[in-house]
């Protein structure tokens, strides 16, 4: 049984534990959360908690999570924006809000039902039952081009190109604070953040590699737009990177200002090119998801 450890804060002191293991706890839902409190897999000190129970600073909360249950992943109706298929592949311009897999306690409403239903089950098995056809993925609300692949050839031939660099992707994103210079690369390892499971950071003790260029589009004072290309793919990397030298997303309240002057729904960051070699042709191909219209509204609010 897998087990991980947390240790309450003085912020976070009189949060009820499953707000706070939810805090801490990357995918996991509430009622997944209150299931394992009443089942006694949450300790305080060695002593199960009740589920009315407030942190107090100090606390030291382990979580016990079972085996993998079996799951019976189901597929979904849900509209998809489709910028390519064949028999290989399915490119993907995912929306804002949209999870692309599956974790626990959340079976439904992601981009894995979804391609499920698109693509009659007929998808890659390598990442298992939870990511049928994934080869990597893009945060919730980071919209934009994605790849899935619909058999285990095509899937290796993908995930072998992730492994070498040499798949394009490059994003589009508003950033705060003016950059001295056009263009730039950031080459800071990225691991888990030091006491904050949920976020990533530059300064962990085993980050690994991770290399963000950037390019300035448009500067609008306190803004600028921006190309980020990635040579890694690490969790949260253009986020991360962009935040270390003094320019966090727009919108990125995890790593960046809390306020924004516009109503947002998580980060300004948008995955626009995607390109690969083709797992059956071997020629190169490459593909375009256009600019969402709440960048283009925010865009065009900025160059007023």
């Amino acid at each position: 049984m897998e087990e991980d450890f947390f240790q309450v804060k003085k912020e976070e002191h009189n949060i009820r534990i499953d707000k706070y293991l939810s805090e801490q706890i990357e995918n996991a839902s509430r009622s997944y959360l209150q299931k394992l409190i009443k089942a006694g897999l949450v300790l305080r000190s060695g002593m199960a908690v009740k589920a009315n129970y407030k942190v107090q600073e100090g606390d030291a909360i382990c979580v016990r999570f079972p085996e993998d249950e079996t799951v019976d992943l189901k597929p979904e109706d849900i509209p998809l924006d489709v910028l390519y298929e064949d028999e290989d592949v399915l490119v993907i311009n995912k929306p804002k809000g949209m999870v692309v897999h599956p974790a626990a306690g959340h079976y439904s409403g992601t981009l894995v039902n979804a391609v499920m239903f698109h693509c009659s089950g007929e998808l890659s098995s390598i990442n298992g039952v939870l990511r049928p056809g994934i080869v990597h993925r893009i945060d919730m609300d980071t919209t934009g081009a994605l790849v899935v692949c619909k058999n285990n050839l095509s899937h290796q031939s993908l995930s072998e190109q992730l492994q070498e660099h040499s798949i394009t992707r490059k994003y589009r994103a508003i950033v705060w604070n003016n950059i001295v210079d056009d263009e730039g690369t950031v080459d800071k390892p990225i691991g888990r953040h030091p006491t904050d499971r949920k976020k990533m950071s530059v300064h962990s003790k085993n980050g690994r590699r991770a290399v963000t260029h950037y390019r300035v589009l448009e500067r609008f004072g306190k803004f600028c737009y921006i190309e980020c290309t990635l040579e890694t793919g690490r969790t949260h990397q253009i986020r991360v990177h962009m935040a270390s030298i003094g320019h966090p997303l727009l919108g990125d309240t995890a790593y960046g200002p809390v306020k924004s002057p516009w109503k947002l729904q998580g980060q300004c960051l948008h995955a626009m090119v995607l390109g690969f070699v083709h797992p059956s042709s071997g020629e190169y191909v490459e593909f375009e998801a256009p600019v969402p219209e709440y960048l283009k509204k925010i865009l065009k609010e900025l160059k007023k």
